[in-house]
Order: C-alpha cells, then sequence, then structure tokens
C-alpha cells in the first residue's frame, strides 16, 4: 500500500491524460517558488512506450543485462519525455537532452533556461522532480534487507555520520543508513558532481524522524545555506529525498497512474 500522508496528498494523473498537454497546462502551472514531484510505478508495458525513445536511449536500453532493467528504464525516460512536454508545451518527441561531463542530463539548448529537472528510480518506482530556475536533485531506494549498510557507511560516511548511524536503534538502522544515503545522492546530483564529489565531505541528517537537513560541507561552508533539503512521502519499503537550490519554495506532489 502507498504511504501517503493524508495532510499533502499526491494529485492522480492518468499516463495517457499526459497525451493532451493543453488540458493539464492549468493543473501544472509550475511557479518560480514550486517544485513537482512525480511518482510512476515502471511495470509498465514497455513495448508502448519505446518508439518515444530517442535512438541512444534506444541503444543504451540495449545494454542492460536483465529483461526488467531494459523495461524499466524505457518506461522511465519515456514517461521523462512525456512529463517535460507536458511542462515545455511541445511533444516528447521534440525534448532533446544534453549531458554533462559527469553524466547529468539536461535539456538541449533554449529549453534548458526554461526547466530544470532530475530522476531516479528503484525497485519498479520511480521519482521525477521539476523546477524553474533552481538546481534540484531527488533520490529514491528501496530499503534492502539484505543490505550491508554498515559496511558500506564505515567506508563512504562521513565520521560524523558514522557515529549518528551507531547511536541509531537497531530496529531503526537500516532506515537511517538509506536516509542518510538518499540525502547525500540527492544533494550530488544537485550539484552535478556525480561520483566525483567524495561522500566523506559533507553531512546529513539520519535519524529516523529527524528532519532532512544537509548540516555542514567542510569544503564549502557556504554550501549549508545555498540548499534546502527535505524527504519525500514515497510508497512503503522505499526511501527518497530532495534537494533545491534555494528556501521558501513549496511542493506539489503527482502521482502517475497506469498507461493502461
Amino acid at each position: 500500500m502507498d504511504n501517503y500522508s493524508t495532510e499533502d496528498p499526491a494529485e492522480t494523473i492518468r499516463v495517457t491524460d499526459l497525451a493532451d498537454a493543453a488540458s493539464l497546462i492549468p493543473r501544472l502551472k509550475l511557479g518560480a517558488d514550486e517544485v513537482h514531484v512525480w511518482l510512476a510505478d515502471l511495470n509498465q508495458p514497455a513495448e508502448k512506450l519505446k518508439p518515444l525513445l530517442a535512438a541512444d536511449e534506444i541503444a543504451r536500453a540495449e545494454r542492460f543485462h536483465f529483461e526488467k532493467d531494459r523495461k524499466h528504464y524505457i518506461v522511465a525516460r519515456a514517461l521523462l519525455r512525456k512529463l517535460l512536454a507536458v511542462y515545455l508545451r511541445t511533444t516528447a518527441a521534440e525534448v532533446r537532452f544534453d549531458y554533462t561531463e559527469k553524466g547529468k542530463p539536461s535539456l538541449e539548448g533554449v529549453q534548458n533556461n526554461l526547466l530544470n529537472f532530475n530522476l531516479a528510480h528503484s525497485h519498479g518506482k520511480a521519482l521525477y522532480a521539476f523546477s524553474r530556475g533552481r538546481k534540484l536533485g531527488i533520490d529514491l531506494e528501496f530499503i534492502r534487507e539484505d543490505f550491508g549498510g554498515q559496511e558500506i557507511a564505515e567506508r563512504f560516511f562521513s565520521q560524523s555520520e558514522i557515529a549518528a548511524l551507531g547511536n541509531v536503534p537497531s530496529g531503526l538502522s537500516k532506515q537511517a543508513f538509506f536516509n542518510c544515503w538518499t540525502r547525500k545522492e540527492a544533494y550530488i546530483k544537485a550539484r552535478g558532481e556525480g561520483l566525483s564529489m567524495p561522500l566523506d565531505v559533507f553531512d546529513v541528517s539520519l535519524a529516523p524522524g529527524e528532519a532532512a537537513a544537509l548540516l555542514r560541507n567542510h569544503k564549502e561552508p557556504a554550501e549549508v545555506a545555498r540548499w534546502s533539503m527535505q524527504s519525500v512521502c514515497v510508497p512503503l519499503g522505499y526511501v527518497a529525498a530532495l534537494v533545491v537550490e534555494g528556501h521558501s519554495w513549496n511542493l506539489k506532489r503527482f502521482k502517475i497512474d497506469s498507461v493502461v
């Protein structure tokens, strides 16, 4: 069952409705003080959506070893194109991507000045985040019970995060680990750093029930004031975090219904 809070309900929009951009524009008006986050299930008929992809995206899809991963990639990219088309008032086929040196996707040319976006997917779910004039990053992870989080933490997390993780009750340690991981990933993605930024040069909050926050950047202290961070409500068994440049923005959430 999806674990959405009643205080912040996600509006459900069918994938088929995304083809009618004109009807959705009034509902999806994205102001400079807003961030829109969409949740989607990737277990959709990929072959119906594959024609929306560009040649390089299809080539990348074919490189996946497992069929499930290939299909999830196709659906994730096709839905991204559909969503971008609505915000840009164009068609999915007309969306063009650029990639930074470190692999972060952005819109090509003049479109890049109109919209910022980021996406993440894990275990059959995807999150998409959109803003105007604000850099942003989002991350989503499925909480794996068989995951050796303590070893990963000791290798990659900062000393203060390792200490904080050790103070969390054992029954909440998995949640705390993935809180930390998604918050770190979202921050790195917002900066466009990719894997080039060491995870131990900045600290984030991680304790369950504690507000998501960038606590400090040991090399660039001013970064703490530049960014805002918050958790995103996602289905039970998942953890997600959103990092947005600046403050005083409002989050609106949407959920994509099935393709069929």
